[in-house]
């Protein structure tokens, strides 16, 4: 497949690009949760207790403008916000499914045992 420009950006194939926007250590975890059900932010932040705010938010935004996830805001004092998985956010549960086992996998190959 040759090279192509998304946003700007400079692409070598389509996994980059996919890996761009559901990749590295946070965004597969918050869509495997919002999978289950409509989370508010600190339901999210207690599930995920080794991701900072900071963090939490940046991911959550970035899967928002790419639309794998929605934010619903009420209006009331204090500001009450959920966060839910959309069509295309559900359509990466199947791929995390595969990864997860995967990664399950090679744990057992290596000898590391998952924690209760």
């Amino acid at each position: 497949m040759p090279d192509f420009i998304y946003n700007g950006k400079l692409y070598y194939n389509p996994v980059e690009l996919a890996m761009d926007h559901i990749g590295g250590t946070w965004k597969m975890p918050i869509l495997w949760r919002l999978n289950k059900q409509v989370m508010r932010y600190s339901e999210l932040k207690k599930y995920l207790p080794h991701i900072s705010h900071k963090m939490l938010t940046t991911q959550l935004r970035e899967l928002e403008k790419h639309g794998f996830v929605s934010r619903k805001v009420y209006p009331v004092v204090p500001p009450h916000v959920e966060y839910s998985i959309t069509d295309k956010g559900r359509r990466v549960i199947p791929i995390i499914e595969v990864i997860r086992a995967f990664g399950r996998e090679l744990m057992e190959e290596v000898g590391v045992k998952e924690k209760p």
